[in-house]
């Protein structure tokens, strides 16, 4: 039997890091995930970091695992994709020094070198915070010589994966989009910002476009996953952007990407900016097109890890079986997701309900609260993106494992008032995305992903009671704000 043709897309994200194996039509043929273990660094007050070559060493064996689950195939090319704020600082002789995750904030004592933030909004689309690289880079230059003084430049965590495997140091667009170094509208690296983190030029890699071939897989890499040593390793970008991909949606579409965070977006053709600065701009790793975001924050996580309280023996179809058995209007959640309109994010959360302790609270009234949450996070950070920019459109685009609820599709359905689409595969959006990409790259273009879409229309005679709930919902924010 003649083997088949596959890619090897590696996805490092906040919480864990996966490699899988897709056939060019998108089909996954094997998967493979591990916990990503991080360590704190007590020299700062809230620093996490974690080691590149024990990542590494994960990677290595998580390809080994998704390629024997795969069977009889070919890996044509790999490609990578990570967490978007996350970076790794590398040696002039090639050492992987620390790797910075985009939860790690040991920048935040310098944010105040930043004199004008408006004007740092305006160039890189974002309001800068120690959230983004170029804070946790000043922060190493100013406690940590014996790495800086290594340091000959740094990448995106998945620019990292692609110089390991082709010994090619580039950054993607998409990623160079969060450095705080990067002028989202020139599409290059920017000498004022530059000058603003006293960063020299010297430390950003050259700029390259996703979906580029950036060299052939180095022998004794491909011989560490046992692959062909002809695989061709592909430029890849952000973990949203690849996601947003998977749906093939067009300029003005909005994507909900349903993660360990929930980025809800807009694509545009142009560079947008919002007045009152509470939205993100990024380039897409599509040429010529911008991701205008508001990030509802952690949602998918809180999921998973009540998930682990209330149903730990149990899968999701259990939770959805209960969930649909009798109304679940018996406790509300206010759980730290993010709201762009909020200046601050709250910061402690938490389930209200009536007292003495009703009979029909079940542990399915909990997840009906946090699915209840993440839908009300999810409308009011789509209500931001339409005063920005409008959106026409009867329908939005949504992708990510968080969707695998059928419960919170609706319910983010009904709320907003849109149709959700789903795409076949939407719960591996990003290894979708990453076939597309190598696709596009190996011009093999033409190959077709599954045409299965899946619609879900607002229940029309919903919204009365969704008001009321959404009242609730508010109310019972309000009072975890006041007590944070």
């Amino acid at each position: 039997m003649q083997s088949k043709d596959a890619y090897l897309v590696i996805d490092i994200g906040t919480g864990n890091v996966r490699v899988v194996v897709v056939q060019p039509d998108g089909e996954v043929l094997g998967a493979a995930r591990d916990d990503i273990h991080y360590f704190r660094d007590t020299l700062y007050p809230d620093a996490i970091f974690f080691e590149p070559n024990q990542l590494w060493q994960q990677l290595v064996l998580l390809g080994k695992t998704a390629l024997e689950q795969a069977g009889d195939i070919v890996i044509k090319a790999a490609t990578a994709t990570s967490q978007r704020e996350g970076i790794v600082m590398v040696s002039k002789e090639g050492e992987s020094l620390i790797g910075l995750p985009n939860i790690d904030h040991r920048g935040r004592e310098w944010e105040a070198i930043i004199k004008d933030k408006s004007r740092v909004y305006q160039l890189t689309g974002r309001y800068p915070t120690s959230l983004f690289s170029a804070l946790k880079l000043v922060a190493i230059k100013e406690r940590r010589k014996d790495i800086w003084d290594k340091c000959s430049f740094f990448l995106s965590i998945s620019d990292w994966v692609e110089y390991k495997l082709s010994g090619v140091a580039t950054c993607e667009h998409s990623h160079a989009s969060e450095t705080l170094l990067y002028d989202i509208a020139g599409q290059q690296w920017n000498d004022e910002l530059s000058g603003i983190f006293s960063i020299q030029k010297k430390y950003l890699p050259p700029l390259q476009s996703s979906a580029t071939v950036i060299g052939q897989v180095l022998q004794h890499r491909a011989d560490e996953f046992c692959i062909s040593g002809t695989a061709l390793i592909v430029k890849g970008g952000g973990d949203t952007q690849l996601a947003i991909k998977s749906t093939q949606p067009s300029v003005e579409d909005i994507v909900i990407v349903s993660g360990t965070t929930t980025p809800v977006v807009k694509l545009t053709d142009r560079y947008i900016t919002d007045t009152e600065e509470r939205t993100w701009t990024s380039r897409d790793i599509e040429k010529g097109r911008f991701v205008l975001e508001a990030n509802a924050g952690v949602t998918g996580l809180n999921y998973q890890r009540l998930k682990e309280v209330f149903y730990p023996n149990e899968g999701y179809d259990v939770i959805e079986k209960e969930l649909n058995a009798s109304v679940q209007n018996h406790c509300t959640a206010s759980l730290g997701s993010l709201i762009a309109t909020e200046k601050s994010p709250v910061t402690t959360g938490g389930f209200i309900f009536s007292v003495p302790v009703s009979h029909e609270l079940t542990r399915s009234s909990f997840v009906w609260a946090t699915l209840l949450d993440i839908a009300f996070s999810i409308a009011e950070n789509h209500k931001v993106l339409r005063d920005v920019a409008g959106h026409a459109p009867d329908y939005v685009w949504a992708c990510g494992g968080g969707l695998q609820s059928k419960a919170l599709r609706q319910l983010i359905a009904d709320i907003t008032g849109k149709k959700v689409q789903v795409r076949h595969g939407f719960e591996q959006s990003s290894a979708v995305g990453g076939a597309l990409i190598c696709n596009e790259a190996l011009h093999t273009a033409d190959v077709l992903l599954h045409a299965g879409i899946e619609i879900i229309s607002p229940r029309q005679n919903e919204q009365e009671a969704f008001a009321a709930l959404y009242k609730k919902w508010s109310d019972t924010r309000k009072y975890f704000r006041q007590i944070c």
